[in-house]
């Protein structure tokens, strides 16, 4: 299974959000390039990284970071947040990222997500973010009121090659993944899932592998406040 160290950043510097909440945060003292660096000597081979402030203003805020992080660790990265045009996709590829996650731009428009999935095929990745069934958009901040597995049968036919699924009710609280929510979205999705939110100790880890069309994932908060150490977290990777 694959295991996506998560780096949120926020004015160049690394942030956890609880909640998606930007008045609930915590920085960090290591810079982005510097945290991708470690995970990367630890033996990790991919990234989650989720642009915040892209995710406020629709631009690719941050793309000189990731541009360094790529060019100096070879790491298989997949990056979200306002990515909401083909010229930010096509940035980020040229960039060299393994995958784009759309959110928001692909909930709101299907005709866009469909399109972008033929355009770019096998790198756009669907980020599902929900709270209590219903996906939310614009940085969390609005309920689309679309429920989660409705909105995924209509566009599972479209070409996403990777789902991420995140419960908002547990991210960052590092209360455990909803996997019961989760399970209900894998056993339907036609591409395999990502699971994000909430992963508080290895536990979570040894959970998601016995899951069916669990591909990975994602952990952020725990790894920061040092609920779960990296050289523990790398060793799930092949067991």
């Amino acid at each position: 299974m694959k295991i996506f160290p998560a780096i949120d950043i926020k004015d160049k510097k690394c942030v956890r959000l609880v909640k998606g909440d930007f008045d609930n945060k915590t920085e960090y003292k290591m810079s982005p390039v510097d945290q991708a660096g470690k995970y990367k000597d630890h033996g990790f081979k991919n990234l989650h990284i989720v642009d915040l402030d892209g995710a406020l203003t629709g631009k690719t805020v941050n793309l000189e970071i990731i541009q360094e992080i790529i060019n100096k660790f070879d790491l298989k990265i997949e990056i979200g947040g306002g990515i909401r045009s083909f010229e930010s996709i096509q940035k980020y590829i040229d960039t060299g990222v393994e995958k784009v996650i759309l959110g928001s731009a692909a909930i709101k428009d299907k005709n866009f997500l469909k399109e972008v999935c033929q355009k770019f095929s096998n790198k756009i990745a669907l980020g599902l973010d929900a709270k209590n069934g219903y996906l939310s958009v614009s940085g969390w901040k609005e309920s689309s009121n679309q429920l989660t597995l409705d909105f995924l049968k209509e566009v599972n036919n479209y070409g996403v090659s990777r789902l991420i699924y995140t419960d908002i009710n547990r991210d960052g609280t590092k209360q455990s993944p909803n996997f019961e929510e989760t399970s209900k979205v894998a056993e339907i999705s036609n591409c395999p899932v990502i699971i994000s939110g909430g992963v508080s100790s290895i536990d979570d880890i040894k959970k998601a592998k016995s899951l069916k069309n669990i591909e990975g994932i994602i952990v952020g908060k725990a790894i920061y406040d040092g609920d779960i150490k990296l050289e523990d977290l790398v060793r799930e990777i092949d067991a």
